[in-house]
């Protein structure tokens, strides 16, 4: 039987996006046939976003090699002892947006973006110019992406359910949505 079920937590954590105000419009689990890594990808995006342009995209990765060293470090353990904090999978979130002709200062808005993630949130800007004709001008594509750590441990024992990346996933993507407009 496995230490943790990630199907579980993955239901949990949309349970406690749309508490935090995120719509779920659609769920993936992938497989790697050969080395067991699973993905698992959820589409969702801020309530007030429902008409916009922003879409947010969270994938867990799990890495059964981490997985298999979680559970045999919960298998020797004495019984009301809890693991040590070492085992972790990356959770991502990015937000993407459809091309814009104007699109901003990425420098600024890497800025603004870092004072709201903090820390806590470290969040990389890019984007892509693309040119349909040499003629024509460019259309820049945003992309905005954050990764945090969750821990096997505070999964284990209920609790990874990540109240205030959440807040600040929100924060985000309101101020997005926001500066999207002026983008156009």
């Amino acid at each position: 039987m496995a230490a943790i079920d990630v199907a579980g937590y993955i239901s949990r954590l949309k349970d406690h996006a749309v508490e935090h105000g995120f719509h779920i419009h659609d769920e993936r689990q992938f497989i790697e046939t050969y080395s067991l890594r699973q993905s698992w990808e959820v589409d969702l995006h801020p309530e007030e976003g429902c008409d916009g342009p922003i879409d947010l995209y969270l994938a867990l990765q799990v890495d059964p090699r981490v997985l298999l060293d979680f559970e045999d470090a919960i298998a020797n353990l004495p019984e009301d002892d809890l693991p040590p904090d070492e085992y972790h999978f990356p959770l991502s979130f990015s937000w993407a947006m459809p091309p814009v002709k104007d699109g901003p200062d990425l420098l600024v808005l890497a800025t603004e973006l870092a004072g709201i993630g903090g820390p806590d949130l470290p969040l990389e800007v890019s984007a892509i110019d693309s040119y349909a004709a040499v003629t024509d001008a460019p259309n820049r594509s945003l992309t905005v992406v954050a990764t945090v750590e969750v821990s096997l441990g505070r999964v284990l024992d209920g609790g990874e359910l990540l109240c205030d990346v959440w807040d600040r996933c929100r924060d985000v993507s309101l101020y997005l949505l926001d500066k999207a407009g002026g983008w156009d």
